[in-house]
This record gives structure tokens, sequence and C-alpha cells, in this order.
């Protein structure tokens, strides 16, 4: 018998707004699409909830309806399930603002604040003996650096992005209870026009994008969204810790933001030394534009007069340097207001970032010069009675040129190992170097380090090309300041060599001050092997001296990226997270020998098996030693959109990653016992990554099986990112990138890369020590904890009933292979529910099971719907584009109703 989707009194607004989104939605696709569509996505709803409430005619129901549709009319089907998703997605993220307001609301009341708020921060710091002074310590330690980066299965248009940023704002309009029926009408009559118009606009363009696209796409949240939530976040822990400590304070900067569009090379043949440049000129672009709009608004509001207020000499005196330097902007200023020296300066130094953008005499030097005039006003207003008369405007603006400086987001820059050590070869004459092993590439290339660059090497054009990047790294930097490049990334990094290698490259292209190459190198290791291999090769890189020396002019810090990906792909969802754990505390050991600080950079995905999931429970779980106050991680495609779409949950987002971080910082975890969990979770992991890879890459039908049952030949088909879905030609699970890979295992609902595996070994586990001891450490482990809940949630997404469908396509060879996922998957329920006390998947987070629930009756038709499409598609041999595009739609879809793609 089917539960209720229970909405609990606090979440009746939610019920109430979902129904009336619903219905306009069901309104809409009437008017838009006719009455016969409207029927179709009816009737295939209604057969979708009778099939989940278990009907055994249900299923057939569907196939039926739904089977054999012109191509037209399933886009069109798909087309209104996608936009049901994308206003309850709005309608749930609009839920969440007003859950905030209700916490802040009985906060101010003398009530517990909410978890993981700032206001909770500091309280539990209290309570355990912090004052005011040790605190603001911990503060001044976090770092928190996102990492916006491009990914092939999001492309979603600006104009689409736009129109769900105007419905948020009218859904947050609705908020307000005090407002008269007459403004309650107008706002759903503006969510009905922009529902509307989006269903009229093609949401993913034809065309593949372009580097520039990924680039607008990155800019719209980090200039629309962020750009206005820094100041405001700040605020939010001042007050914070006024109210607890009583004290006002400044807080210390603890933010900082990155991209990787335009600067990672890494298999997307379109990023180069032009697109480093292009970017960050872009960049530049809309940051200073950003900054006029907000000197003019702010000028307008400082027009105290010399006669009425005190204003210091020296921004009188830099208003009348500035009237000199930029005349042409002094005479627009109109001569009555000409005695407002603060209005004055503000359009002088206006005047000024705009010489800076259009690269023009008398342009900023660098961004302290801007910070510098925005103090001489801040300081004024503050000594003359300005407190409440447009300080406040003055500082959120410095903030924010504190934060992004002249170039919005630091750009980091990532390129292959394999591609370097071609480049290396030939500058050392030796054509045999890449393929030396690896500890003679080291011994070769460290001797080169000590030595000055041979001069007479003649780059080719596609050396020319890599020793380009470096070049214009080196001009960006001069140009836009130091922080406007992060660190140079280095993909597959298998050996010490690797990292030298980009200390070469760089000499020989003139990346070079004062005889340093001013260049962060972080070797990214991926796969399982190269995780373990990771301790070793770092303390063969340490004793390296040129390395050493290197390292002295970088602070004596070193960044490493590990990522979650391709380990996960290669091992499976235990094995990749043991193995990332067991990495970062066995990369601890030589740093710390060495008196060398470390950040680590975590390439995260969107989804669970390529290391999504709840922020809080990863940092909780992060090894002893590993977070030095410091969280810096990638965040990509549909993530973006979920954690920095609207101002309200992006704010919510950095609070709860600052302040899981300060308390992870605060009170470090240690419990002895970890060291005989350890040894059972090594065990654990080996197991499971046994039987992940004896399926994925032992099972002689694995390969046809996953081509049969899922539709990557589809989304390999798609125009939807810039890089290939395959870094090499071939069928090879080891050719297809991770993104591909997750994405077609959770189109067919097997969500495979996620729990795979990880069932056969807590079982194995059981039967030699007991389900008490693995009770035990689910917990009071955190590690285990968040990977159990991680994968909980996976299990809970995943659908075998429709999987089976999917596993048809693969036709009789399929079915040993789907037996083994089923009974696995069964198997892995089982024991996650058993190691965590539980009787269903998500019992403990009702909304989340609730979010899913409310989405199943329209993923699964679009599911059912996609089958027959991939039937139809491949009898043609692939060749039926209208075919085709339907695929492509349901694609889309479907990720939007999971919420997960790769």
């Amino acid at each position: 018998m089917a539960r209720e989707i229970d909405f609990p009194t606090k979440d009746v607004a939610l019920r109430d707004d979902v129904r009336l989104l619903g219905a306009m939605v069901g309104d809409i696709v009437r008017e838009q699409g006719g009455d016969s569509l409207f029927e179709i996505v009816e009737s295939a709803r209604a057969a979708a909830i009778r099939r989940r409430e278990g009907d055994p005619k249900a299923d057939a129901e569907l196939a039926t309806r739904l089977g054999g549709c012109d191509p037209h009319i399933c886009e069109a089907v798909v087309r209104s399930f996608a936009t049901y998703f994308q206003v309850v997605n709005l309608g749930e993220t609009i839920h969440r603002i007003r859950r905030r307001r209700e916490y802040e609301r009985l906060a101010s009341e003398g009530g517990r604040p909410q978890l993981y708020s700032f206001h909770d921060l500091l309280e539990g710091l209290k309570e355990t003996g912090h004052d005011a002074a040790s605190a603001m310590k911990i503060l001044a330690r976090i770092r928190i650096e996102p990492v916006f980066t491009a990914h092939p299965t999001e492309n979603t248009r600006p104009a689409i992005l736009e129109k769900r940023q105007r419905i948020a704002r009218a859904l947050v309009d609705r908020l307000d209870p005090s407002r008269p029926p007459s403004e309650e009408r107008r706002a759903i009559a503006r969510i009905r026009a922009e529902v509307t118009s989006a269903w009229q606009t093609l949401e993913h363009p034809s065309e593949r994008p372009t580097v520039a696209d990924e680039l607008e796409f990155v800019l719209f949240f980090l200039s629309d969204v962020v750009y206005r939530i820094v100041p405001p976040l700040y605020e939010q822990l001042e007050d914070a810790f006024l109210q607890v400590f009583g004290e006002t304070v400044r807080a210390p900067a603890v933010l900082g933001f990155a991209s990787w569009v335009g600067g990672d090379m890494d298999g997307n043949p379109n990023v180069s030394a032009q697109t480093i440049r292009g970017t960050l000129a872009r960049q530049r672009e809309v940051i200073l534009s950003r900054y006029r709009g907000e000197l003019h608004r702010v000028s307008g509001l400082l027009t105290q007069s010399e006669a009425r207020v005190n204003i210091a000499p020296a921004v009188v005196d830099r208003a009348a340097a500035y009237g000199r330097m930029f005349p042409a902007a002094m005479e627009r200023i109109p001569r009555r207001q000409r005695d407002m020296s603060y209005l004055v300066l503000l359009r002088g130094i206006e005047a000024r970032v705009v010489a800076t953008r259009d690269e023009r005499a008398y342009a900023y030097t660098g961004v302290d010069e801007l910070l510098e005039d925005l103090a001489l006003i801040e300081e004024s207003l503050a000594a003359n009675r300005g407190s409440n008369a447009g300080l406040f405007s003055v500082r959120r603006l410095a903030r924010r040129v504190e934060t992004f400086g002249f170039h919005l987001a630091t750009l980091d820059v990532r390129q292959h190992a394999e591609v370097h050590r071609a480049v290396a070869g030939r500058i050392l004459g030796d054509p045999k170097f890449p393929e030396r092993s690896a500890p003679e590439r080291t011994r070769i290339l460290s001797q080169a380090l000590a030595t000055p660059p041979v001069e007479a090497f003649l780059p080719d054009a596609a050396d020319d090309a890599v020793l380009e990047v470096f070049r214009a790294i080196k001009e960006c930097q001069l140009k836009y300041g130091h922080r406007a490049i992060g660190p140079y990334i280095v993909s597959m990094s298998q050996g010490t060599d690797d990292v030298l290698a980009v200390l070469l490259l760089a000499r020989h292209a003139g990346l070079v001050e004062d005889n340093v190459v001013p260049l962060d190198v972080a070797p990214l290791f991926e796969t399982v092997p190269d995780l373990e291999a990771g301790p070793a090769i770092l303390r063969e890189l340490l004793s390296v001296d040129g390395y050493r020396t290197h390292l002295a002019t970088r602070d004596n810090h070193q960044m490493i990226m590990i990522g979650y990906s391709d380990s996960n792909k290669d091992g499976g969802i235990a094995a990749s997270r043991w193995a990332l754990h067991r990495a970062q505390t066995a990369l601890l050991a030589p740093l710390n020998d060495a008196g060398v600080d470390i950040t680590f950079f975590h390439g995260r995905g969107g989804t669970i098996s390529r290391g999504g999931g709840k922020t809080h429970l990863a940092v909780l779980s992060a090894p002893e030693g590993s977070l030095r106050g410091r969280l810096r991680t990638t965040e990509q495609g549909e993530m973006i959109a979920a954690k920095y779409g609207l101002r309200g949950i992006a704010m919510r987002t950095l609070e709860r990653a600052a302040v899981s971080v300060a308390r992870a910082t605060a009170s470090p975890m240690h419990d002895p016992r970890e060291a005989d969990w350890a040894k059972a979770m090594s065990t654990i992991a080996d197991e499971a990554r046994a039987t992940y890879r004896g399926l994925v890459y032992e099972h002689p039908g694995f390969v046809d099986y996953f081509r049969s049952a899922t539709p990557i030949d589809v989304i390999e088909k798609m125009r939807i990112g810039s890089r290939p879905s395959s870094r090499k030609s071939g069928r090879r699970v080891e050719d297809l990138r991770a993104i591909p890979w997750v994405f077609a295992w959770t189109q067919s609902r097997h969500l495979l890369p996620g729990w795979y595996g990880l069932g056969t070994s807590l079982e194995s586990f059981c039967q030699r020590e007991g389900i008490a001891s693995l009770m035990e450490m689910a917990d009071e482990w955190p590690f285990l904890l968040a990977l159990l809940a991680d994968v909980e949630m996976v299990l809970a997404k995943a659908d075998m009933p429709i999987a089976t469908h999917y596993a048809d396509l693969a036709g009789e060879a399929g079915q040993p292979i789907f037996s083994m996922v089923r009974e696995e998957y069964e198997r892995t329920v089982r024991m996650v529910l058993q190691a965590r006390g539980r009787e269903r998947l998500l019992e403990d987070d009702v909304t989340l099971e609730r979010s899913i629930r409310l989405r199943n009756p329209y993923v699964d038709p679009m599911s059912l719907l996609q089958i027959d499409l991939l039937r139809r598609w491949r009898a043609t041999d692939g060749t039926d584009d209208a075919l085709l595009g339907a695929l492509v739609t349901t694609v889309n879809g479907i990720a939007a109703g999971l919420q997960n793609t790769g």
C-alpha cells in the first residue's frame, strides 16, 4: 500500500505552492499543446501514480499509452513533465527561503538558531569556552573557495536562467502575508507569463556550446547572484557575533571564488592561451562594469555638502585631483553638485574604473588603489557623523572589491601530464623522454632545473601552443594581479616528474620573476592506484632541491587536487572514498615533516558517485588535520544552479560550508578506535572494489550491456558540452569520461556507480565480525556515517523496476548481468538499512523522500518513453533525426526530474 506524501504543518505552504504551480502547468499544457496533449500527459501521470501504488495493470497501460508516439508528441509530453519539475524545483527552493526566515524570527525571540548558521556556530563556540578573541582567531583561519567549472551535461540558455530568476522573485513576493489580493493576482500572472514564455523557448541550444558560452553561464551566477550576496553574508556573520559576544567586529575575509572555464585544457581542444586571455578580459569587463554601476548609485546617496558637515581634506584633495584627470566626467556633474565632495570623488573613481576597463590613461594599476580611494571615503564618513549617511553602502562596495578584485574569479589552469612530457622531451632534446620511467624522468628534470634553460630549443606549432599558455599566464598576472591565476593543475599525475615538468615549461616560456616561477603547481591524483602512490610521489618531490626552493617562494604551501570521479569509475564508491580518505592522511605526513602547509582541492561532481553529497557530512568525515580551515571544491553544472541560483540559497550554501569548516577546525575529532575501524574499512573497500571491478571491467558481456541498457549512445551524440565524452576513441569503460559514465547510469535508473559492490563487502564483514560491529562504526565514525548516508540517497533515487525495462533493451544476453545488478542492489539496501538501524530508505530525511516521491509520477513516464524511443531509434541504426531529437528531450527531462546528471 502506498503511503501518502507527508506535508507536516511547517511545510503546508509548500504543499499549497506545489498544487498552485502544478495546476498552472496543467493549464499551460492545455493552452499551448491542446486538449489531446493534456489528456496524454494526465493519463500518463495517473497511470504512473497507480503503478507506484501497486496496480499490476498500470505498467502495461503506460507502455501502451506512450509506445509508438510520434516524436513531436513525445517531445511535447516530456516538455510538459519537465516544466512541472522546473516550477516544483523553484517552489521547494522558495520554501527553503521561507523556512530560513522563520528560523530567524524564532531565533530573534529567543529560540534556537538554525543548525549550521553563523549564530549556531558562535553559540556553540561560546558554550565550549571560547571568548570573542578566540572565536575571531578561528574565523580568521577559514577560507571557502568554490571553483565553478564547465559541465558537459548543463547547457541551459541564459534567457531561461533569467526567466527562472524572475519566477523566483515573484514567488518570493508571495511570502509577504500582508499583500492585498490584487498583488497576489499580479504575482501569479507574472509567474504564468514567464512559465509560458519558457515553454515557447528552446531550453538547450542546438549548437554545441563554445568556451565563451560556458563562460557566460558561469558569469550569470557570479555577477548576478554571488556578487550581490557577499556583503550581506559578512553582515550576517557580524550580526551573529554581536548577538552572541556583544562585540562589534569586522568579519575576516572567508570567501574566494574561482573558475575552470577558459583554463581547463584537459580534453577540451577549444581551451588555449587565447581563451585564458579572453576569459580574464571578459571577467574584468563584467566586474568593472558592476563596480561602475554601484559607484554611480552610491554617489547619488553621498550628497553631503561641506557647508553642512565636515569632509576629510584628503577626500576633497582626491576629488580635485580626479577632476583634473577626468575633466569630461567632471563636466557631467551639475555645478550645483560640485560642493558635494563625496559625490565628486565617487564620480572620479567611476571614471577611473571605466579607464581601467577600457585600458586608457590614468587606469588603476591594481585593486589596492581602488580600495585606498574607498577607504578615504569610509574614514571620512566614520569621523564626520556619516555612519548612517552612506557608510554602509561604501563598506558593501569595498567588501566586493576585496573579494572580486579586478578579475572576478581566480582562473585555474589544467592540462594532462602526457602533454607536458612530450614537450619536455623536445626541450631536453630527448625524444625517448615520455617513454622513460618516472624515476628516470625525475632525475633528468631535476638536473635540468638546476641549470640555466637551454636556448637551442626550437618549438614546433604544437609545442609553442603549450608554451604560449605559460606566456598568457605571465601576461594575465601582470595585467590583472596574481590572484587572477590559480594553481596549474596536472591531470593524471603519476610521478614527481609530472610536477617538475611544469616548472621546466614555465621557465622556457619566460614565466619567471626574479628567477622564480610565480605559479602553484598542483598534482591531480585521480584513480585509486594514483591516490595510493601519491604519498610516495610527494616525498620524492619534497626531496628535490629545486622544488623545495620553489615552494619556499610560495610560502611553503602545496596544493594537491584529489579526484572523485575517476577513482569511483575505477573502483566503485567504497574503494574510491576510502582511497581518498587514506590518501589525504598519508599525504599529510611528508608535508608535516617538511614544514609545508597544504590545501586539498576536492574535485567533486554533483552526483554521489562523483563526490557530491551534503557538505557538512563531507567536512565532518574529513581526515584529522586535512582541512586546516580551508575548503576548496569544484561546483559543476546543475549544482551551480541548485546552490547559487537564488541569492537566499547562495547565502545559505556558503554559510553552511563556512560553519562546517569552522566547527571542524575549532573541534577536531579524534577517536582511539579509528585505527581498528580503518583496518576494517580497508578490507571492506578491497572486497567492494573486487566486486565492482568483477562486473565492470572483468565480465565479458558488461560493455555490451552498458551500451544497450543505457542511453550512452544518445549522450555521446548530444551537443551539450564543449568537450568530447571520451578522452580516447573506443568502447571501453576506461576510455569514457566520468561524467557521461555516471550520466548514462542515472538516466537508466540503475545509478550503479553510486552503490555497486558495497552490499557484498558489508555482508561479508558482518559474517566475520557481526552486525553490532558494523552498526557501531556506522553510528560513531563520521567517515562511514557519511559514506552510508550518501549511498542511501543513491539507493533511494535508483529504481530497479524501471531499470528492468532498460535491461530488456540488452536482450537475453543482458539478463544475467541485470540479475547480478538487481541482487547486489537488494543486498546493498538490506545492509545499509541494517547498518544504520533503519526500516526503510530515507527514514530520517523526510524532505528528500517527499521530493523524490513528488517527482516519480512524472519521471517514470519519461523513462518509459525513452526506452521506447531508444528501441525505435536503434532499429534505424541511429539514422532517424526526429527520434534522436525526441530522445535528447527525454534525457534533459529525466535529468531535470532526478536533479542529477553526472
